[in-house]
């Protein structure tokens, strides 16, 4: 199975919210048309226009009599095998763009990331006849404009062994990120070192080095509640003794209104650099989409102790809060270097704008 196609199926919570949010918003006001979707909303006027006045021919005469209603238009071939000959559609207005902003705002993607992606909707297309499908549509591609400019791996240099600090609130799946990077580095050829930096934390040392069996690659270890910025120190140390390519530095999950922890994170960078002035070369943050809002929060106070390079979206699988990697990509700028969906180690994959924008929104492309 393809990454995109687990990330549609398993963005499911996220793209049904939108999909019956949409539903909801269309048949609230909506006209039914049957025939040729695809051609229906550049011919539909909106209400009031001239095409929308009786014709003569329609009009009632002294007669006695009254005309014929006209057949209902039948719908096509493949209107009539799916049973879907007519979809609903409503003029994009005022009250349906406020409603599609609260709609994206539930969805965490945030007040002001909400009101530019409607507003870039409604422009072109306002007091058109829209269907549900057409609206995902110009969502998906609202949203994957967003995202496009930090959708970006992780970059290599030249220089080795290039330091990867990851850190990460408690249970944002920093351990698993860090042993599947590890995973897909080795992979394609490189180097790498772990070092185990959560050295107040049994099971996360366990838990790296289970991944670093699997992927062939060394875990460094220390005693239970030793110094991690030592640890961290002596594992650069190792890792250019040994010609390592890259050394992925795990660090304990902290809350960010914790000062003291942080202060800890903020020393392992100091020490680092005592080794080398330009580390750690990419800082990242891994965060769990389950929480929200709050990783806008997170983002900020560790950039404010640590200087983040890029972020790792996790979790997305487990949650209808997709849409807060769309307020994340336009509040912060910060790349976006990979997004996990499970547990497996190919449930972590490269950051695709196009194709998280049509599996957030649940459309076709």
């Amino acid at each position: 199975m393809s990454f995109f196609k687990k990330l549609k199926d398993r963005l499911f919570k996220s793209s049904s919210k939108i999909d019956a949010g949409l539903d909801a918003i269309i048949s609230e006001r909506a006209e039914a048309f049957g025939g040729d979707v695809s051609k229906t909303a550049d011919k539909v006027l909106p209400r009031g226009s001239p095409r929308a006045m009786p014709r003569p021919e329609q009009t009632v005469r002294d007669t006695g009599t009254a005309p014929k209603p006209e057949p209902a238009a039948k719908p096509g071939i493949l209107g009539r095998l799916t049973g879907r000959g007519t979809v609903s559609r409503r003029a994009l207005d005022d009250e349906m763009l406020e409603q599609l902003e609260e709609l994206l705002i539930s969805t965490d993607m945030g007040v002001d990331t909400a009101l530019r992606v409607t507003a870039n909707v409604a422009e072109g297309c306002f007091g058109r006849m829209m269907s549900t499908g057409e609206i995902k549509g110009l969502l998906s591609a609202e949203i994957a404009q967003v995202m496009e400019p930090v959708a970006r791996p992780l970059p290599i240099y030249p220089e080795t062994p290039q330091v990867v600090l990851v850190m990460g609130v408690n249970g944002s799946g920093k351990t698993t990120t860090i042993g599947k990077l590890a995973s897909r580095f080795k992979a394609a050829g490189k180097q790498v070192v772990i070092a185990a930096g959560d050295t107040f934390r049994a099971a996360a040392v366990e838990q790296l080095q289970i991944w670093g069996e699997r992927a062939g690659v060394p875990v460094l270890t220390a005693p239970e509640g030793s110094d991690p910025a030592a640890l961290a120190f002596d594992a650069m140390g190792k890792a250019e003794a040994d010609g390592a390519d890259l050394l992925m530095i795990d660090t304990a999950g902290r809350l960010q209104n914790r000062a003291d922890l942080m202060e800890e994170l903020a020393k392992i960078v100091r020490v680092i650099r005592k080794k080398d002035p330009d580390a750690p070369h990419n800082t990242l943050l891994v965060l769990d989409a389950t929480t929200g809002q709050n990783a806008l929060s997170q983002v900020e106070m560790f950039q404010k102790m640590a200087d983040v390079s890029g972020l790792v979206m996790t979790k997305l699988d487990g949650t209808a809060k997709g849409g807060v990697l769309v307020a994340l990509a336009d509040r912060f700028g910060l790349p976006i270097h990979a997004i996990g969906v499970g547990e497996q180690i190919d449930d972590l994959a490269p950051f695709d704008p196009v194709e998280f924008a049509q599996a957030l929104t649940g459309s076709d492309g």
